[in-house]
């Protein structure tokens, strides 16, 4: 269960990317959700992928490769990055590149700041995803910063505006980076889908 992680490569070209030879999930969502306290939570190793307090740190598509089995992805996020319009449109053709033409991704894991009401933002890009038909899964973050009655609140919410989208609504994890929340359903989820990958 994710007993070693290692980084393979960061580039901008979606087909410079590993062979698409192993499973594959990729991580996603606004700017400053948390991904990469996420990712480093998941892996067990806080140096993995770099935080930062700066929205927007992850500039390029970043492979890591798990127990020699599977590949996990760090994408740019989308959102409040502080960066100019002609790198911001640089950077959805990467990401929409990357997802449309990659054979081997097994799910694009869109991340969600659970302490908030659905965002405009979010709710347009899994639409997006929804109709190119990309399989989505939905990781609602930080959900140690209030109460439980709240993360549930804002969760339901975000759920009614995923039932008006999808015939089939996407699974959904509830996480923490900082209490591990989640964790262990979260690495089952991927575990068995690696192991369908492979049958």
């Amino acid at each position: 269960m994710l007993k070693n992680a290692r980084f393979l490569m960061s580039n901008s070209d979606h087909t410079k990317c590993p062979a698409p030879t192993k499973p594959e999930f990729a991580f996603i969502g606004r700017s400053n959700v948390g991904k990469s306290s996420l990712i480093n939570m998941l892996t067990d190793n806080k140096n993995l992928a770099k935080t930062s307090g700066r929205p927007g740190k992850t500039q390029l598509i970043n492979h890591f490769e798990i127990d020699s089995r599977w590949f996990m992805v760090d994408l740019p996020g989308y959102g409040f990055a502080k960066a100019n319009k002609k790198l911001k449109a640089e950077w959805n053709k990467m990401i929409r590149n990357y997802l449309t033409e990659r054979e081997n991704l097994v799910s694009v894991f869109i991340l969600i700041d659970s302490r908030l009401s659905p965002q405009p933002i979010d709710i347009e890009f899994i639409n997006w995803c929804g109709q190119l038909e990309l399989p989505v899964t939905i990781i609602f973050t930080k959900a140690d910063k209030q109460s439980q009655t709240k993360t549930s609140e804002h969760v339901h919410r975000f759920l009614d505006e995923m039932d008006k989208m999808f015939v089939e609504a996407p699974d959904f994890f509830v996480t923490s980076a900082t209490t591990r929340v989640g964790r262990d359903e979260l690495t089952k989820f991927i575990e068995e889908n690696v192991s369908e990958y492979y049958e």
